[in-house]
């Protein structure tokens, strides 16, 4: 940002009813640009799905279905589910060309209302949180070599995930580029590591280890209550493959890459965990697995030795793959939400150089070091979880009624509104299962917190009060300057 430019819209004051200042733009249009291609939309989504749970603990499964054959067909059913989900988020990308993901979908299908809870809730709780709990893992396993004989101190572990923060932060308001070859470099990372423990897992059956998968099914659950726990927690282990509709307007050619990176990415990640799975069992009899707490580790010290060390060091770079992904989009529903008038307008302003949405991605940082000042915030996110599964049926509702009151829009992707419904009564049930199975005063808690964004909506985003404007604007004004942050520019 030019020094005359400012000093005269200094002068000046603000032009805009929030105050945005008249600065000089650059030749390229101020707005998010259009970087990301197939090869990077396929690493988003298969970097933010494969975090560490495939690694550190999955035995949620196992431990419900009861025996290994019901195990492995779980795994393989819920990766069908995943992408039949993500079809029907293919057909809302391609009809609604909009980057904010469910946001943008539940503003066209039921209205702002509904669209600013969903946003307040994942501005403002999901999202930094999945960010800070992530972040907590890396900086867990990444500190784990330097205290080989102890669990490293929580100040450690704590200080270490701010700076991961601070640098993903960091590397997203440097450069959209930056951040997605950020993304493809630890994405293949965790590539890596899955076909080393693929691979060691077939010569171990070739060399005839296979006790564990003969009899497979026996002592499986019968039980129809348990067996939709176990497909519970697999789902949640293929959550993020809606992450690439976070950033619709920045994908080259989206009607071709959306559906093309959902098709080439979700299966590749279900053959991923089947077949770690497999290679699991090679090695571990299920009590085995279901007591280790951390799965690709003894599966690594019982195969891999001496090079087992490469298996945790992967672990963190699966973690910070997946961290980075998860900045990434976050930024964007802030700057959409905030473009829409549901978050203060400063968010939804691009930096002036970086061409990033600069204010929405330090916002969700901050946040993000907020959330892992706590001593234990996996419980709290443990309840709002639900919260996430009820606005998926939401948003997959949203397409099947706009089957009907939206005929007009274009749908390059159409899929069949049986599929729909069949993911809005799954999500239906993974709302109302844990609620049902385990009634806590917390989901009360957090439902009330989720409406409690109404007491900010009506007077700030419908009635739009002029007393939280005359606040807003000298504290937009001077964040623009301290930032260099202009307002994007409309296109049609």
């Amino acid at each position: 940002m030019e020094t005359d430019s400012i000093s005269k819209a200094s002068q000046n004051g603000p032009t805009d009813k929030d105050g945005p200042l008249e600065t000089k733009r650059p030749e390229k249009a101020t707005m998010l640009q259009q970087d990301i291609g197939l090869l990077s939309g396929i690493s988003l989504i298969v970097g933010t799905m494969i975090g560490s749970g495939i690694f550190i603990s999955p035995k949620s499964v196992l431990l419900y279905s009861g025996a290994v054959g019901p195990c492995l067909l779980i795994w393989t059913a819920c990766g069908v589910l995943a992408t039949m989900g993500a079809l029907c988020y293919a057909e809302l990308g391609t009809m609604i060309t909009k980057s904010g993901a469910e946001y943008s979908y539940l503003m066209e299908g039921f209205g702002s209302l509904v669209a600013y809870l969903y946003s307040w809730t994942t501005v403002m709780v999901l999202k930094p949180s999945s960010f800070a709990i992530i972040t907590l893992s890396f900086a867990e396993y990444a500190s784990a070599p330097f205290y080989p004989d102890c669990t490293p101190p929580l100040v450690i572990i704590k200080c270490l995930s701010a700076a991961a923060i601070i640098i993903i932060t960091g590397v997203n308001c440097f450069s959209v580029k930056l951040a997605s070859y950020v993304q493809n470099f630890f994405t293949g990372a965790k590539l890596i590591i899955i076909v080393i423990i693929v691979v060691a897992g077939i010569v171990l059956m070739a060399q005839g280890k296979t006790e564990n998968l003969s009899n497979a099914f026996e002592g499986s659950s019968t039980s129809f209550g348990a067996i939709g726990l176990a497909f519970y927690n697999g789902l949640w282990a293929y959550d993020g493959w809606n992450q690439l509709n976070f950033i619709t307007e920045e994908l080259k050619n989206p009607y071709r890459n959306l559906p093309l990176a959902i098709v080439i990415g979700i299966p590749l990640v279900t053959v991923c965990y089947v077949f770690v799975n497999i290679a699991y069992f090679t090695v571990m009899t299920p009590s085995e697995l279901l007591s280790s707490s951390a799965v690709a580790v003894t599966f690594g010290d019982r195969v891999l030795y001496p090079v087992a060390w490469i298996v945790p060091l992967f672990v963190a770079f699966s973690t910070f793959g997946s961290a980075n992904g998860s900045c990434f989009t976050a930024g964007r529903l802030s700057y959409v939400a905030g473009r829409e008038g549901h978050m203060v307008k400063i968010l939804s302003y691009i930096s002036l150089k970086r061409f990033t949405p600069l204010p929405a991605l330090l916002f969700n940082g901050i946040l993000a070091i907020f959330y892992i000042i706590p001593a234990d915030i996996n419980t709290l996110i443990n309840y709002f979880s639900f919260a996430q599964w009820a606005f998926y049926g939401l948003t997959t509702l949203a397409l099947i009624v706009m089957r009907f009151t939206r005929k007009d829009l274009n749908r390059p992707v159409k899929v069949p509104v049986v599929i729909a419904g069949l993911v809005t009564l799954v999500s239906c049930y993974l709302v109302l299962a844990p609620i049902i199975d385990q009634p806590e005063w917390e989901y009360l808690y957090c439902t009330i917190f989720i409406f409690s964004g109404l007491i900010l909506y009506f007077p700030l985003v419908y009635k739009k009060a002029n007393w939280a404007r005359k606040i807003m604007r000298p504290i937009t004004m001077h964040l623009q300057l301290l930032m260099e942050v202009v307002p994007p520019e409309k296109t049609e």
